[in-house]
């Protein structure tokens, strides 16, 4: 089939990847996000996708607003049969109902439970034991649509942001190929998603949704952090020796249920082998942080060069 397919970050390169490498279909462009500048240098930054796509020489679309009409005309003289979408924008029905095969989007997640844009973060946030990935034609709403196939896998209580993405990614390249080929051969069935009373979301992660509340339990503290690592990452707040509030990350932790009589947020430490933080029920022992003006770091390394007092807090 000739495809067209969307997307911006590293999942969705690794996938446009695995299409390109299988040879079953002809990729007539990619369509990514545009270039922008950023950090602190403001340089320029090209997606994942378009990085993969320049070095395949393959006809690559950036447009700003998906509805503008020369964009539309663009796609429609591609003659694709199908348009695949991982991590990407929201596509208007105008762009969707384009290919004769449909849309079709791979999403991490057992839909229709964490719809939105941070599926594998919030699966662990919450405390699941279980993930997956799923295919689906794409609608007029978000992450609603038919569901093409979809497959299970279980989350480790060690497992974070990264080794889940990373599982949940070779598995999405396997069930899209899948997919792909029952659409050819028209053996692809589609079921309705199920409704659910208790649905779970996945809505965006910004800097003011990963800050740790030291009043949670240990258990979901320690959720949150490795749910968050290691990017977009926990942070917490704390004063200097001069009263001026600093930001801490932390990308690594391990929980301990006990009984204390310490404030939340609290820090123990005995400046050479431990910090651990009082949480509701018990403490969160930091093992992996990194402070303003310092590099990511074990919590022995960071011992050896910097005295945290008792009484210092994180809020």
């Amino acid at each position: 089939m000739r495809i067209v397919f969307m997307g911006t970050p590293d999942f969705a390169a690794e996938i446009l990847k695995a299409i390109v490498e299988d040879k079953q279909h002809e990729v007539v462009s990619v369509v990514t996000s545009m270039d922008k500048a950023a950090g602190r240098g403001m340089k320029i930054q090209v997606s994942p996708v378009k990085t993969y796509a320049q070095e395949q020489n393959l006809y690559i679309l950036q447009p700003e607003k998906l509805k503008d009409a020369e964009f539309v005309k663009t796609l429609s003289l591609l003659k694709a049969d199908i348009f695949v979408v991982v991590a990407f924008r929201m596509l208007p029905e105008v762009v969707w109902q384009i290919p004769p095969k449909g849309t079709v989007n791979l999403h991490a997640s057992l839909l229709p439970h964490y719809r939105g844009a941070a599926p594998i973060n919030w699966a662990i946030i919450n405390g699941e034991t279980q993930t997956g990935v799923t295919t689906f034609f794409i609608n007029e709403k978000i992450d609603e649509g038919n569901i093409l196939l979809a497959e299970t896998t279980d989350i480790s209580d060690k497992d974070n942001a990264e080794t889940l993405h990373n599982k949940l990614l070779n598995m999405g390249k396997i069930i899209l190929l899948k997919t792909l080929k029952a659409i050819e051969n028209g053996s692809c069935k589609e079921q309705k998603q199920p409704l659910c009373s208790d649905l779970k979301l996945a809505p965006k992660l910004f800097k003011e949704n990963t800050f740790i509340d030291w009043n949670w339990s240990a258990c979901r503290i320690y959720n949150f952090v490795r749910g968050l690592s290691p990017y977009p990452v926990a942070f917490s707040r704390y004063k200097n020796s001069d009263k001026e509030e600093m930001l801490i990350k932390i990308f690594s932790c391990e929980p301990e249920t006990t009984l204390h009589h310490l404030p939340c947020g609290k820090i123990q430490t005995d400046n050479k082998t431990f910090l651990k933080v009082a949480c509701s029920d018990g403490y969160i022992y930091i093992n992996e942080l990194q402070i303003f003006g310092k590099k990511r770091m074990s919590v022995h390394d960071f011992l050896l060069g910097n005295k945290w007092l008792d009484e210092v807090e994180l809020f």
